[in-house]
């Protein structure tokens, strides 16, 4: 069984997505990077004053329209993962992203990835707490969730 935690002893600050590899490099177990798309919409019924709000500070509801693992190795910058996001997908606006970690040295695989990332997909759906997720926009800046 992998687990999606991997900060147990300490605390640690990541401020931007070179320090989540950073991070996600230096823990004991190797790691998987879980990656949710998701696209801020109006929901039915809002008003247009609404609407202008909903670009992040406003509100709006959050639909995952794509995911994938990857092993640490095939990551790179952030504008590469833009990069090939783009490629199946422009119309995204915040990428969730976990860790999963390997166990006794062994690195999780896709197959290890499914379930979990089915769990954080489920999380967005019913409206879940997101704050166990790190969240970048499409610039790469993080993005905190309030309840």
């Amino acid at each position: 069984m992998h687990g999606l935690l991997f900060l147990k002893e300490k605390t640690i600050h990541i401020t931007d997505y070179n320090s989540l590899l950073s991070v996600a490099r230096e823990q004991a177990e190797p790691q998987r990077l879980l990656f949710v798309f998701l696209k801020i919409y109006k929901p039915e019924g809002r008003e247009d004053a609404e609407e202008r709000d909903t670009d992040f500070g406003g509100g709006g509801e959050l639909e995952a329209i794509m995911c994938v693992d990857k092993a640490l190795e095939e990551l790179g910058s952030f504008a590469d993962l833009v990069a090939e996001s783009e490629r199946i997908e422009k119309n995204w606006h915040i990428v969730l992203v976990a860790c999963l970690a390997g166990k006794n040295g062994i690195a999780p695989t896709s197959d290890d990835a499914t379930q979990p990332l089915k769990m954080m997909v489920q999380t967005i759906e019913k409206g879940g707490s997101l704050s166990n997720f790190m969240a970048f926009d499409r610039n790469g800046d993080p993005i905190q969730f309030s309840h």
